[in-house]
């Protein structure tokens, strides 16, 4: 028997769901048919890839190391589908892009828009996710590009530095700091109740370090996983929070005011599987987010 694609995806399925029927339901096709496919398979590598005696079906240690060249294989096809489908032109295409939630208050919609007025034939895909789930869905193939912060990253994934963020305190209108110009010392806030993002959030753990670092435990009022949520929690009380600069240069009736120490610096990166295909539209949008950096960040990526 001849190995078709068919095959890998039915093996693939079976490890995934752990079961035939359920495997045969994803898949569209009856389980009789699914695992004479399989065992036909098995027969042609004249080994045993699926143990079938407990309760679920799963991998032996012959099908695991088969199903780890098996799913290689189909993300290189795909791939090799998506560079054939590739108009260097740009007339046509796709991207699959991902961001860290702190990005959709101030940067993809203006690089979603531009990306679109520039190149309207490209199907663009937008995903807000976690760093870490991000970098392990481009390592899986299921993402072009993603936007987040520079760091160690899984083995596999590089980036592209585009500009540096700078976060400040921010309070609203009728708060006693709106105006203020000189820097408040960090150990000021222990007088001050806050407002700021879940622990859903990088830049959460990133104020957490800063904050610990200087003896500060602040007193926090309200956690809230929605940045437009808090912008506008704190246009209407006392409360101050900690955000990125480029969200208060957008929201009107929101002031920054420097602390000292401030907090360091993130490089935001633009992230990519070290050997995947690189379309055209992925180009495209990387060429874009560099220029966005340039004209609107804090300051250039340190690569």
């Amino acid at each position: 028997m001849a190995l078709e694609l068919r095959h890998l995806r039915y093996l693939l399925a079976v490890a995934e769901h752990a079961n035939f029927t359920r495997a045969a339901e994803a898949l569209h096709v009856s389980q009789p048919t699914l695992s004479q496919q399989v065992r036909q398979l098995e027969r042609t590598l004249k080994v045993q890839l699926l143990d079938r005696t407990g309760r679920t079906v799963r991998l032996t240690d012959a099908g695991a190391a088969y199903a780890h060249y098996a799913r290689s294989a189909l993300r290189d096809l795909e791939a090799a589908e998506r560079a054939v489908l590739d108009v260097r032109d740009l007339s046509r295409g796709t991207l699959r892009l991902a961001t860290t939630p702190t990005f959709t208050a101030y940067l993809v919609g203006p690089l979603a828009g531009e990306f679109h007025t520039r190149h309207p034939g490209i199907s663009l895909t937008l995903r807000e996710m976690p760093q870490e789930l991000m970098e392990s869905a481009l390592l899986a193939d299921e993402l072009d590009l993603g936007i987040a912060f520079s760091g160690p990253h899984l083995p596999g994934v590089t980036g592209t530095e585009l500009f540096t963020e700078s976060l400040s305190l921010v309070v609203g209108p009728t708060h006693p700091y709106a105006g203020r110009t000189a820097p408040l010392p960090i150990r000021s806030l222990r007088d001050h109740r806050l407002a700021l993002l879940s622990a859903d959030f990088a830049t959460r753990l990133h104020i957490d370090t800063h904050f610990g670092e200087h003896g500060v435990r602040p007193d926090i009022a309200v956690e809230a996983n929605s940045i437009t949520t808090l912008t506008e929690l704190i246009r209407r009380t006392p409360l101050a929070t900690v955000l990125p600069d480029a969200i208060t240069r957008e929201q009107p009736g929101l002031h920054p005011v420097a602390l000292s120490p401030a907090l360091p610096a993130r490089t935001v990166t633009l992230l990519y599987r070290e050997t995947a295909y690189r379309s055209a539209a992925s180009g495209a949008f990387a060429r874009l987010a560099r220029e966005w950096g340039r004209e609107h960040g804090d300051g250039p990526g340190q690569g």
